[in-house]
């Protein structure tokens, strides 16, 4: 066992809980110990999570081309409009939690062997709060020394902001989520905290109050800071708040709300994606989901006990696309639009193959890659993609 189950343990003698949002950040990204700080647990398909980016270098190539494609616009508008919309003269690809790197470098692979003329223009920016995860990218990225910077929060970017790509990948549906449940007898929902009995976390309900169905202990000074930050509880239908069964489980997660205002805020002109496990707003509140979204996952299996051996498991829960949208939209952002990320790799290949860009041959090995990004049994359907520019 490592230290992070007492550094938990020691949160909780204030008041005797913490709520789950606190939990997860801690088992996630505490210094040192939390899941995504530790070396061994990285992509592919020996270590204890399979992403798109574990399946090849097609995944980075696709979304270069789409890239490709949209700063390419920008020099044909110029082209077409004279001075009135010159195109930048430094174009910037944004990536936020590049993990190891891996996507970043196959990124760059493409531009400098497919857009060479593009890729003098770019400066690859990654955000990336973790000093440790820094020292991983730069040594995937050492051959583009000099072309990536690290930032390791929005302040530190210029001024200037972003003129290009802000982009994510199975980033936002890591971030920390508050755990609620649904009391149909008072018709409110109410905050899992989780405890310590034992030997063991629990899960813990807090205490309601009358008042906007809002833990009673949110009033009190003790509790730790993450209770106050639960913002736009679930708001149902009338008629939908009476037959939603007693202890209706779901997620909220202001944490990704706030960093994509942030995110919208940085980008004075271009595009914002995310790829990750997504939901509509309304998708949520299903019979199939009574027991929410957050899964556990150990060696690529799930786990039973979401309380289990911090640090040591991946903790995941779906991000709700339409909150997202409705913050970049406040932002000044328009939304493009929300895709299965197999519907958005096929459309990037059918340009290519239409346009005959200069791709890559498909040999079988490619073909393979593509099928499992973009079959729906594989990871076609299991990933969202939400859209939007300025």
């Amino acid at each position: 066992m490592n230290g992070l189950p007492e550094i938990i343990r020691r949160e909780m003698e204030l008041c005797g809980f913490i709520p789950f949002a606190r939990f997860m950040e801690l088992s996630l990204y505490c210094p040192q110990l939390g899941y995504y700080e530790q070396i061994a647990n990285t992509p592919g398909r020996r270590g204890d999570f399979y992403t798109s980016v574990s399946v090849g270098p097609l995944f980075g190539e696709l979304l270069a081309a789409q890239f490709a494609q949209w700063l390419g616009q920008w020099e044909t508008r110029s082209a077409e409009r004279g001075t009135n919309e010159p195109a930048p003269d430094r174009l910037q690809l944004l990536e936020a939690g590049a993990h190891n790197g891996r996507l970043a470098a196959d990124i760059l692979d493409w531009f400098k062997s497919r857009q060479p003329q593009l890729f003098d223009k770019l400066e690859y920016w990654i955000l990336e709060p973790s000093f440790r995860r820094q020292r991983w990218q730069k040594k995937t990225l050492d051959p583009f020394n000099g072309q990536v910077l690290w930032f390791d929060s929005w302040e530190k970017l210029p001024p200037t902001g972003v003129r290009g790509i802000i982009f994510s990948n199975e980033l936002l549906d890591a971030m920390p989520v508050h755990r609620l449940g649904w009391d149909a007898q008072n018709k409110t929902w109410f905050e899992w905290g989780v405890s310590a009995d034992g030997g063991q976390f629990v899960w813990k309900k807090l205490p309601l109050t009358k008042e906007r169905g809002q833990p009673a202990a949110v009033r009190d000074a003790r509790v730790p800071p993450s209770a106050l930050r639960v913002p736009n509880w679930p708001e149902l239908p009338a008629e939908l708040m009476a037959v939603l069964p007693d202890g209706f489980t779901t997620e909220i997660c202001p944490a990704a709300e706030d960093w994509w205002r942030e995110a919208a805020a940085a980008l004075k002109r271009g595009w914002l994606l995310t790829l990750d496990y997504g939901l509509t707003a309304e998708q949520f509140i299903g019979p199939e989901r009574a027991q929410g979204t957050l899964r556990a996952y150990y060696r690529q299996h799930p786990s039973a006990d979401l309380l289990a051996s911090p640090g040591e498991q991946d903790l995941t829960a779906h991000v709700n696309l339409t909150a997202l949208q409705k913050a970049g939209e406040s932002a000044g952002l328009k939304t493009v639009g929300m895709f299965a990320q197999g519907e958005f790799l096929t459309r990037i290949a059918q340009t290519t193959w239409r346009d005959k860009s200069g791709f890559a041959e498909w040999t079988p090995a490619r073909t393979r890659q593509f099928q499992t990004l973009t079959h729906p049994e594989h990871l076609g359907r299991q990933f969202g993609l939400l859209l939007q520019t300025r």
